[in-house]
């Protein structure tokens, strides 16, 4: 008669066979190449490569992007206490069971900011201070993509090297530089005063002028970088058409080249825009002791005040302020792609 269960002497020499199988798989997989025992790994998975590989910037973008999102919104939504961390969790147990969950969700933290005025004119100064300094990078860059995307292509690798050389410093570093030679006896002062233009130092650092300045100067190449990719792939038969034609070269500008270079300044507005928002090193050490910006308010929020759910609703009401204006161009471009032949 056939037993029903099999019997523990039988059952070891099939454990022992499978155990072994495994160890001789892991060895296997151990002596390949790396690409060769990744490719191992997701065949065992059952992955294909292409699934993989798309997977990446998703997973990235879960881990660095959307985690730290819901933890910021979730705080938001939470009250202050004096405690570590200094805010009331947002689920509890009221019971035992699993049903016995109770959820204090708090939507005053938002209201707060649209009832206190600080925070309205702190959002309002960044954006104006970010709209400034992204037109007086505009105005600086395009000129300046222009002139290295028609140089001589035995120089033009040479100009991207010195418009990308100041990211081989430190960032605090470049600031920092700033002040040494904007200060009362600094070296732009001390250089005016010598030519006889000045007989007594300009006050300039700690001004708005500073702010400016240090923010379109760190910026610039995230400026030049998109409006140089995009000019240097333009098609330069359509500039000679026009000329044939009759057309001015300022015209000819105005009705071609700027045109096709619109993606590149919107690209560029966007990596200048976006960044200077919310920038607090550069206000902090550059611009006056009394400049609101909403970096700073952040900063006080978290580390002075320690009211995290206010500056999370902060950062979160920033966020959905850059993000729209984001999607709205992306969502532009793409009607204009699909309305092409």
């Amino acid at each position: 008669m056939k037993p029903d269960a099999q019997s523990p002497k039988a059952a070891a020499p099939a454990a022992e066979r499978l155990a072994g199988g495994s160890r001789r798989a892991l060895d296997t997989i151990g002596r390949l190449p790396p690409c060769r025992w990744t490719q191992a790994l997701l065949t065992r998975w059952g992955i294909s490569a292409r699934t993989a590989v798309i997977a990446v910037p998703y997973l990235w973008l879960l881990l660095f992007f959307a985690a730290p999102f819901v933890i910021v919104l979730k705080i938001s939504f939470s009250e202050t206490q004096i405690a570590m961390p200094p805010y009331q969790p947002l689920l509890e147990w009221a019971g035992e069971r699993l049903t016995d969950i109770r959820l204090d969700v708090n939507p005053g933290n938002f209201l707060y900011l649209i009832e206190d005025s600080l925070y309205l004119r702190a959002f309002a100064n960044s954006l104006q201070v970010a709209a400034v300094s992204t037109l007086l990078a505009l105005l600086i860059g395009y000129p300046l993509a222009y002139a290295i995307a028609r140089s001589d292509p035995r120089w033009r690798g040479i100009l991207l090297m010195l418009v990308i050389l100041p990211f081989w410093t430190s960032f605090l570093l470049r600031v920092y530089a700033w002040i040494g030679i904007l200060k009362n006896n600094g070296l732009l002062n001390n250089l005016l005063i010598w030519l006889g233009i000045i007989d007594q130092p300009i006050v300039m650092l700690q001004t708005d002028f500073a702010t400016y300045l240090g923010i379109v100067y760190c910026y610039l190449p995230f400026m030049v970088m998109p409006l140089y990719a995009n000019l240097e792939k333009m098609d330069l038969t359509l500039l000679e058409a026009a000329e044939d034609l009759g057309c001015r070269p300022l015209r000819a500008f105005a009705s071609i080249t700027l045109p096709l270079s619109l993606p590149g300044i919107v690209a560029g507005c966007m990596l200048v825009f976006i960044p200077a928002v919310g920038e607090y090193v550069i206000p902090a050490l550059l611009g006056p002791a009394d400049s609101l910006m909403i970096g700073k308010v952040l900063w006080t929020e978290f580390f002075n005040n320690r009211d995290w759910p206010v500056a999370s609703a902060v950062a979160v009401v920033l966020l959905l302020l850059l993000v729209a204006p984001i999607m709205y161009f992306q969502r532009v471009q793409g009607r204009e792609s699909g309305g092409r032949p």
